[in-house]
């Protein structure tokens, strides 16, 4: 035929980034003329031969290959590959003809792709239906299928040494109060727990600080109390108030204190009396501390003829607690 198709001997074939992702999307190759079902299968075995996959991943990737719409395949025009003196010979007639003899070409090779393709699906299927549970359990545990959908963390800052500063991004803004020069680490002390400090002696503190609650907190409570009397703000009689019931408190804190040491101190005495003559050394508890100072305090209630008026003020006090816990008579409507 004077105006035959002169065919290339090889092909040119690129494959557009699509499904296969950023695996295929810089790839560019040139095999020999075969029919498309080959073609392909033959250029995605040279993408999966320029990465390390797990056998699982590339069998599924080649059927990700041939299922999805968006790979395509582009072929130059062989007319385009024909070097310039072919195409300086051929007329307006043959350009014709050569168009209508590809769309015969083009059309032949689909209805033969299309044929190779499904033959090749249901082959890479059978071949997946083989695989064990624990192959596919491997490649999941292995994260190879998720290798090109990890995203680039970003970095965190840190030091290499802990004698070297701090390497941040140059791109971020810095912060108005920032520590320019590193201190040491302030190191906090308990001196409960500190052997620098010494130990603590109760007796001895109580004795040297006694005349706060003999002199200083009395006289100031007397002191708070003629204030009262002549102060009318509210905000300041307040004030007074709670600074007066603090100093209440207080005394009677180092009250019940001193007596449960003084207790305390004549029960060691006995017994180290009784230790002398053989017997076994007896420690209180604190109930028992506790009993002996409610025992003390009735002895002076009875000495100083008091015991009626407190055993009545105690008892109040007990009523009114419990009568919070009382139930109150429903209103009748009557009532009302």
């Amino acid at each position: 035929m004077p105006n035959a198709i002169q065919r290339p001997t090889r092909r040119s074939c690129q494959i557009r980034s699509g499904c296969a992702g950023p695996l295929a999307s810089s790839l560019s190759l040139r095999a020999d003329f075969l029919p498309r079902s080959r073609l392909q299968s033959a250029v995605f075995v040279a993408i999966l031969s320029q990465i390390s996959l797990s056998g699982v991943f590339q069998l599924q990737c080649r059927l990700l290959l041939y299922r999805s719409p968006r790979v395509r395949f582009t072929h130059l025009r062989p007319h385009q590959l024909v070097g310039t003196e072919n195409e300086e010979t051929h007329n307006a007639t043959g350009s014709k003809q050569n168009k209508s003899s590809m769309r015969k070409s083009e059309e032949e090779e689909n209805e033969t792709t299309s044929v190779t393709s499904s033959e090749e699906e249901e082959e890479i299927e059978r071949e997946l239906a083989e695989i064990t549970f624990e192959d596919l359990l491997k490649a999941r545990s292995d994260g190879s299928h998720l290798v090109y959908r990890k995203n680039s963390q970003e970095k965190k800052a840190g030091r290499a040494n802990k004698n070297r500063p701090m390497e941040v991004s140059a791109k971020k803004p810095v912060s108005r109060f920032r520590e320019v020069v590193q201190a040491p680490k302030r190191v906090v002390r308990d001196p409960r727990f500190e052997s620098l400090c010494g130990n603590l002696d109760v007796e001895g503190f109580r004795k040297r600080y006694d005349f706060l609650f003999e002199n200083t907190l009395p006289a100031e409570r007397e002191e708070l109390k003629k204030q009262l009397k002549k102060t009318n703000d509210p905000n300041a009689v307040d004030k007074l108030k709670k600074r007066v019931s603090w100093i209440d408190k207080q005394l009677r804190f180092e009250s019940t204190k001193s007596t449960d040491a003084a207790i305390l101190s004549e029960h060691k005495k006995k017994e180290r009396e009784a230790t002398k003559h053989g017997k076994r050394p007896f420690y209180l508890k604190k109930s028992e501390i506790r009993k002996q100072r409610l025992i003390e305090k009735y002895n002076k209630l009875k000495g100083s003829g008091k015991v009626e008026s407190f055993i009545e003020k105690r008892r109040r006090k007990n009523a009114a607690k419990d009568h919070k816990y009382m139930p109150y008579r429903r209103p009748n409507n009557n009532d009302q």
